[in-house]
């Protein structure tokens, strides 16, 4: 019986553990939250919980040792340290997060090895890759180029439950999503390339309607030229990957950025109060109406929504925030967390959409529109958890399996890889749906 090592029981791992359980692997979850996992295995016969943590390498690479094939859960940061033990024992390794240049310089060595590291098969970065690179493949295969591709992803509340001011809910790793909000962007637009200072990430979103859900903004994500090469399309001329989210976000993120709330520059807040704190960031010294103090020093109307948004966190209370030194991104973000989580009742969703345009030899030219939207459970799994979880899963399978013979670092970007994965995650209810031969009015601008 096939001996799977899972590190990590994070907010994503039990769709993964619980699915690869179910086809009889023996599966041994190594976490430093072994009660969380013990959770997750759900006394299953094949399951078995050993605590663990990260520092710890001579006992990692024991453990890698004993098992077939080791999935990565953990933080980004500490896949290299894992990937090292792996291409040490020759064991393979699956993760869900995108490919640090580290990573990629292991891809020799685990060829040597004979094994393959492969990574990002979760959601975004993961089923967005395969089900892009699905229709990319179909229109070369015709003899097509991709003139324009925009794909678009989010993880957010279900409509009922965005009802806070910034529409947003968390449902994974709630620290990340506010850091993200410190990147930069860059995309090809029209052949130029297009670069967006931090300061400007959350500015002019663009608008779609999404069936089902209604007006969504959507906003750039990091770098998406970087993706030419992933995709195989020197040919394209407008590239954009971007996120989804409800209006009412883009418009506070910018207000909140504008005032160097989720910098992460450390300062001695000893004494502070929330309202104090806004005060120091804005120059100011008078906390007696900090609310007009912000509005006026953002150019906004006091009753403009990124106002009413801080003040619901709370950045305008004249209440001591008990810090000494410490960074205006970690007090923004424990105040989201305190007030933005996901309630045990209510729903998350993935949605997803591409749209590409694509042209031929012939001179016709199409639309091409692939769309994903998928809810939680309560009761269940939450559809962050599933989306991301059960990529990895199947492909954990078709490794053990040998449907998987390639070696070294990838991407789950070949047919080989990415259309078992679609078909399998079509039966667990998890599906992209395509629709192709659309008019150009329906290009994204």
């Amino acid at each position: 019986m096939k001996k799977i090592l899972v590190l990590g029981a994070g907010l994503v791992a039990k769709p993964l553990i619980r699915h690869l359980l179910s086809k009889n692997y023996m599966v041994t979850v190594a976490s430093n939250t072994p009660d969380r996992a013990m959770e997750m295995v759900n006394a299953h016969p094949n399951g078995t919980v050993i605590s663990w943590e990260i520092k710890d390498e001579e006992m990692l690479g024991e453990l890698v040792s004993e098992h077939d094939l080791t999935v990565s859960l953990l933080p980004y940061v500490f896949h290299l340290t894992v990937a090292h033990q792996c291409v040490l024992y020759k064991k393979n390794m699956v993760t869900t997060s995108y490919v640090k240049p580290e990573m990629q310089k292991l891809d020799g060595a685990a060829k040597r090895a004979g094994i393959i590291i492969l990574n990002e098969t979760g959601l975004d970065p993961g089923i967005d890759h395969m089900s892009a690179m699905r229709i990319i493949d179909h229109v070369h295969d015709k003899g097509g180029e991709i003139e324009e591709f925009y794909s678009i992803c989010g993880a957010l509340p279900a409509p009922e439950a965005a009802d806070n001011p910034l529409k947003y809910k968390f449902s994974w790793s709630p620290k990340g999503v506010v850091l993200a909000g410190n990147n930069d962007a860059k995309y090809l637009k029209e052949g130029r390339e297009v670069f967006i200072p931090t300061r400007d990430l959350f500015k002019d979103p663009l608008r779609v309607d999404f069936p089902s859900i209604g007006p969504m903004d959507i906003y750039p994500n990091r770098d998406s030229i970087s993706y030419i090469d992933v995709y195989g399309i020197p040919e394209v001329k407008t590239i954009c990957r971007g996120t989804f989210r409800f209006p009412g976000w883009c418009e506070t993120l910018d207000a909140i950025k504008q005032l160097n709330l989720i910098s992460q520059d450390k300062i001695d807040m000893t004494g502070l109060t929330y309202a104090g704190l806004v005060a120091r960031l804005i120059g100011g010294k008078e906390i007696a109406d900090i609310k007009s103090m912000a509005a006026s020093h953002l150019g906004l109307d006091v009753d403009a929504k990124a106002i009413k948004a801080m003040e619901w966190l709370g950045l305008f209370e004249n209440t001591l925030m008990n810090r000494g030194e410490d960074s205006p991104f970690e007090v923004t973000s424990d105040l989201m967390i305190s007030k933005m989580g996901l309630g045990e009742n209510e729903r998350d969703m993935v949605v997803m959409q591409h749209t590409f345009m694509a042209s031929y030899p012939d001179g016709r030219a199409e639309v091409i529109r692939s769309r994903m939207l998928d809810f939680g459970s309560p009761a269940t799994d939450t559809s962050i958890a599933r989306t991301v979880a059960l990529p990895a899963a199947i492909a954990v399978e078709m490794i053990l399996e040998g449907q998987i013979q390639e070696k070294g670092v990838y991407r789950p970007v070949l047919p080989g890889i990415y259309n078992p994965i679609l078909t399998a995650l079509e039966s667990l209810g998890i599906r992209m749906e395509e629709e192709y031969g659309l008019p150009l009015s329906e290009r994204l601008t």
